[in-house]
Formats: structure tokens, sequence, C-alpha cells
């Protein structure tokens, strides 16, 4: 067995995932890169991290296929023997940007069998098989940590099944924290607001009018360092006492304000 910890990444080959893979390896995990088509991408990735020291496997999988989670779960047992936690971090955005009322079937399937079918059997499986672990005294706890949206609590009229997704994954991660406590596995969500990636690069404009009309009380933009180092103090164990938790990583835009 690995003597590292390890760390599935699902959606980490570019943006967010990307920097929380990255952030995983300097805490001394073995990183399991998981993308869906950006195979050179998440192929850089692997590669930063081993030049830097580290340990790192990429692995091909669309999450919203139970035959492809399987997959990934079995390359991470076969490359390193143990899983110690899962970063449900993939996500995408409808194909297109419609009124309520115009939402259609197809867009609602893809956007929850990636944003919450996918997240929630992936976590599902990797849990069982933490407990296994835990119970043969192979790792000493998991976590599994749901990177969801401000917009599971700010609705968006023209993209709403996003809005509902991530709304979802907020009461699957209170589920799985409160059935999971008692294996010693704690699970968290961590709500990124207005993050500069390559997807918000083409609404920047508009997100910067935004934050300098008064949008987030830090008025800047978010950094993908900001949830990396999210996930590096869950990680790290600095909430013993904890599990379920949403975590804002969001500038301050979840206060109400007058």
């Amino acid at each position: 067995m690995h003597q590292q910890p390890v760390a599935i990444v699902t959606g980490g080959s570019r943006g967010i995932g990307r920097a929380i893979a990255a952030k995983l390896a300097e805490c001394g995990y073995a990183v399991v890169v998981n993308f869906l088509q950006s195979e050179a991408q998440a192929t850089a990735v692997v590669s930063a991290i081993e030049d830097a020291g580290g340990v790192s496997e990429a692995v091909q999988a669309d999450v919203g296929v139970a035959e492809d989670r399987c997959r990934l779960l079995d390359v991470c047992r076969d490359r390193f023997g143990r899983l110690d936690l899962l970063i449900n971090n993939a996500g995408v955005a409808p194909a297109e940007r419609v009124d309520l009322l115009e939402t259609t079937e197809a867009s609602w399937e893809q956007v929850f069998s990636t944003n919450l079918k996918g997240p929630f059997f992936l976590a599902q499986q990797a849990a069982r098989r933490m407990v296994q672990q835990i119970e043969a005294d192979e790792i000493p706890g998991g976590k599994i940590i749901n990177v969801s949206s401000i917009s599971a609590y700010a609705g968006s009229l023209d993209r709403g099944d996003y809005c509902m997704a991530k709304a979802a994954m907020g009461m699957m991660t209170q589920l799985l924290a409160a059935r999971l406590a008692e294996s010693d596995i704690q699970v968290f969500e961590i709500c990124p607001g207005v993050i500069r990636t390559d997807m918000t690069a083409p609404v920047s404009e508009k997100y910067d009018a935004l934050i300098e009309s008064g949008l987030t009380p830090i008025a800047r933009w978010g950094e993908v360092d900001d949830i990396s180092a999210a996930v590096q103090a869950l990680v790290e164990d600095r909430f013993p006492f904890s599990t379920g938790q949403r975590f804002h990583v969001d500038g301050g835009y979840h206060i109400r304000r007058l």
C-alpha cells in the first residue's frame, strides 16, 4: 500500500481543480487527476506535480457515467492501494443559458448528471472503500469535499438547472456527513464565489463592473488559490470537531446587506 495519503480530484485538469490538485501535492498527497476531455492539460498537471517531487496519475472518466466512476476508483486502488480523500470538483454549466420556462430536459439531464448524480454516487462508492480501509486500520480516517457554488443560493433565471443541482449538493453534503461521521469520515462543502478562471474569462468585464459597484464586501476577484487554501485547511485537520459545514470562499457575497 502507498505510504502517502491519496486523493482523487475530479475535474482536476484546469481552473479550481488544477489548483486543488497542486495544493494537495504540496500537502503530501499522491493525487489522481481526473479529467473528461482535456488530456493535454491533465498531463501537464501531473508533470508539474512530479517535477516538484510529488506523485500523480491522470485518469480520464466521466463522473456522470457509472462505469467511468468505477474505473476511476479502480485505477486509484490499483495504482496506490488506498483512498483518503475525494474532491468532488467536476461540474458543467448549461450548454446554453435560457429562460427558466424554456429549460430543456436534455440540458437538465446533462447538468444534473455531472453536477449531482455523478458526485453523489462517486462519493457513495468512495465512502464504502474508505470505510473498509478504516476498519482494516489501513487509513486513519477519510474526507469528502464537495465544491459547490454561490449558485446554490443565488438564483439565475437563465440557468435554473445549474442552480438547483448546486443547491442539492448542499443537502447531499449534510446527509453524507451525518451518515459517515460514525466511520471517521468528514464531509464538507466549499462554496466558491466569483473566481478568476478560464470559464469566467468571457464575462470578466461584467464581473469587473459588479465588483466595483459593491457586489462583495471584499472588493476583488477570487483566485483559484483562495479555494485551494480552503481545501488545505480542511485536509490538514484544522477542523477536527466539524462536519457537514459549508465554507464560503466568496469575498463575503453570502452576507445579506441593506
